[in-house]
């Protein structure tokens, strides 16, 4: 969408230096922008980058200068980029319409203002808000609920029951609502736990590429509003994630976790079962919190176990030297000798 410098700055609540008038339809690198799309310089070793872009408006913190350029002075220019976008460009539509090749069950209700793709496939009893887009081949399982305006890319899998709140997207591949992996060993074999809860999504979430969210057991996985799921993640049963919180890919999360909110966890890291994350703190990628442990609120750990950051670097940096030692002491045990 075209917009001006003026309108712009307005909405992002930002200074305006330079012309007012000049127009701003998209947003880029440096080294990829034209001459309407919006730029932006969080810091001054990036101000040579800016200086030589075609870009004509920019964001930038006070006190950074361009030449020839209009700019909107802000506090954080990279988080009013991304609201810029977020206003600048529209999203790629996933579905327009029912597609003839859909499979909807007459039970389904379907907002007029729904949007499903080709060979997608909703069973009965469903519920699809207004301005919600299926994508192709997608399964909506019986008694699903998706709210309004969510992104169901193609080939999400949503088992029955599940329930999902308003502008959630959802990537290719994922699976939400399978059963937890719960088993009672007895008898000389595995006997499979009742995997009969379900899956509650909040507002406002996005999960990534092949992500999958187990049903609770008994009770309910919920994830709540604002949550951020890369790609690859898995979510046991009756996890409970708090609002915003951000995972990054390939994290395991065992089952029956409380994770907090404004929480941070890094890629590939490993929460074992009943573990606690409290709100706001931060799980370096690949660390290991064990069974039954608590991160206490706003602690950041890291490493496997899990322990505090600073621990762990102190740590570290003596096993880095471990060579060296293990040469002094066998020189101090040939001295003795």
């Amino acid at each position: 969408m075209r917009r001006m410098a003026l309108d712009l700055a307005e909405y992002l609540r930002a200074e305006l230096r330079g012309d007012l008038s000049r127009w701003v339809s998209g947003v880029a690198s440096p080294e990829d922008a034209g001459a309407e799309d919006l730029i932006y310089v969080d810091a001054a070793k990036h101000l040579a980058r800016a200086e030589t872009s075609a870009a004509g408006c920019a964001l930038v913190r006070e006190g950074m200068k361009l030449e020839n350029k209009t700019l909107l002075v802000a506090g954080n220019p990279k988080l009013a980029f991304a609201k810029a976008a977020a206003w600048l460009l529209e999203s790629p539509a996933i579905a327009r319409g029912v597609h003839g090749s859909a499979l909807v069950d007459p039970s389904a209700k379907l907002d007029a203002k729904a949007h499903v793709g080709a060979y997608a496939v909703i069973a009965a009893n469903a519920v699809i808000g207004a301005n919600t887009e299926i994508g192709a081949f997608c399964f909506i399982g019986e008694g699903v609920s998706v709210g309004e305006s969510c992104r169901l890319h193609p080939r999400v899998t949503i088992y029955p029951g599940a329930r999902m709140g308003n502008r959630v997207t959802v990537h290719s591949g994922a699976v939400i609502g399978g059963d937890g992996f719960g088993y009672v060993y007895g008898d000389g074999r595995h006997w499979k736990f009742p995997q009969l809860g379900n899956v509650e999504i909040g507002d406002d979430v996005e999960i990534g590429n092949n992500t999958t969210i187990a049903r609770g057991s008994l009770g309910t996985t919920r994830i709540e509003r604002g949550v951020k799921l890369d790609n690859l993640i898995h979510v046991a049963h009756n996890v409970r994630i708090g609002e915003h919180t951000v995972i990054a890919a390939q994290t395991g999360i065992s089952g029956s976790c409380n994770v907090g909110r404004h929480v941070l966890v890094g890629g590939q890291a490993g929460l074992g079962e009943h573990c606690r994350i409290e709100d706001g703190a931060a799980v370096g990628g690949q660390a290991g919190v064990l069974n039954g442990k608590t991160i206490r609120a706003k602690e950041t750990v890291w490493g496997t176990p899990a322990r505090p950051l600073a621990q762990f670097k102190k740590q570290f940096a003596w096993f880095a030297r471990l060579p060296e030692l293990a040469e002094r002491v066998r020189r101090l045990e040939k001295g003795r000798n």
